[in-house]
């Protein structure tokens, strides 16, 4: 029974936060000093081949890839507890698919990433050669194939920045937002057929951390402004890097409305497209350095209905999409109080019963728990 609570406690972690705690992968050697450079996958996993030179952190966002893609698990390739093994066909037949990936798109596409694990496995470990008999009638759909030159042309609507600005007056105009401080939200999290109490403290400028009440103790997602991190019942914090920090900023900004425009080095509209059974503009902005997001604001309210980030790994980018609904106002600004965050490896729906904004959060509340002492190595 033990073991199955902990198997399901993972599944949160991996299904909340996107990726494994670092226990779960082989790390190389013992604890080093910490240092201001980044370290490399060789330098903290074991036998590492294909991923040489790739920073540490993008690992296990790589792992994640391949599992979507193939939709397995880790075990499927990996030894459970010794991940460093190479007893299975599967792992070595994995790096022989990356290799054969890398060496596609540097030597057809200049060494841009057109081809991934996803483009011909498509959620089975067997890739996908056959073409897929036709089940039901074809509908009409910005994803289907469209006559040459079609591409340029630009859909009818209105332009991004029109779109940006009745969203921030849908959802109470730049002085309401500006206004908000803090925020405290109760409610509850669903996912995998269970449900369970959350508490959610946010505040300005860009900190938020929930805290998912569970039976063997509480999964915390925090973010400071600065640093993220993870923790769960028995395990050591584990803290957030690349894609992850950057979602987690993004969830903490009180500000998120007024901010968009700057945020976005440009902005395209794509047309409009059915969310649910109701019509939304599409809106994909750049940002320097960072992958795309991809908006969708309701034709009607102008609220924002969803939004599609996405994590960079070196097979492909990872989306996370999540859904607004039931926005209702508080304190002079209106906010979603239900969302569902879908990954490639399941979603969750946290559904708000209490909020209250611009009351006092202590900071602590976002501290970084203390790392607990080692204990002295035996003489030998």
């Amino acid at each position: 029974m033990a073991g199955r609570v902990q198997a399901f406690v993972l599944m949160v972690i991996v299904l909340l936060f996107g990726f494994v705690t670092g226990d779960t992968m082989a790390q190389s050697g013992g604890a080093t000093a910490a240092t201001n450079t980044p370290k490399l996958a060789e330098e903290q996993f074991k036998n590492i081949q294909v991923l040489k030179g790739v920073p540490a952190d993008q690992v296990i966002p790589a792992m994640q890839f391949i599992t979507a893609s193939l939709g397995v698990e880790c075990e499927f390739c990996h030894v459970q507890g010794a991940f460093e093994k190479d007893d299975k066909k599967p792992k070595p037949t994995a790096r022989k698919m990356m290799e054969m990936m890398f060496a596609i798109n540097k030597e057809n596409f200049d060494g841009h990433r057109e081809v991934t694990c996803y483009s011909c496995h498509r959620g089975s470990t067997d890739p996908v050669s056959t073409p897929i008999v036709m089940t039901e009638e074809p509908k009409e759909s910005m994803h289907m194939a469209k006559p040459e030159g079609a591409e340029a042309e630009k859909p009818a609507g209105p332009t991004p920045v029109q779109l940006f600005d009745k969203y921030l007056q849908a959802v109470g105009g730049s002085a309401a937002v500006d206004k908000i401080t803090s925020r405290v939200e109760k409610g509850t999290i669903e996912f995998g057929g269970k449900s369970f109490p959350i508490d959610i403290y946010s505040k300005d400028p860009d900190k938020r951390v929930s805290f998912t009440h569970m039976a063997e103790g509480d999964n915390v997602t925090a973010f400071d402004g600065h640093e993220g991190w993870l923790g769960a019942p028995g395990r050591p914090v584990r803290e957030m890097h690349g894609p992850d920090l950057d979602g987690a900023a993004l969830d903490a900004d009180l500000h998120f409305a007024a901010h968009l425009q700057q945020m976005l080095s440009a902005a395209e509209l794509r047309g409009p497209e059915k969310i649910g059974d109701r019509d939304a503009y599409l809106v994909v902005g750049s940002r320097e350095g960072k992958p795309p997001l991809r908006l969708y604001f309701d034709e009607q309210s102008g609220l924002l209905v969803r939004l599609v980030r996405y994590g960079e790994t070196p097979l492909g980018r990872l989306p996370t999409q999540i859904d607004y609904s039931d926005y209702r106002e508080e304190n002079g600004v209106r906010i979603p109080l239900r969302w569902t965050l879908a990954r490639a490896g399941g979603k969750f729906t946290i559904q708000v019963s209490d909020v209250k904004q611009n009351v006092p959060v202590d900071d602590v509340k976002f501290s970084k728990p203390p790392e607990p002492p080692q204990e002295p190595k035996a003489a030998k």
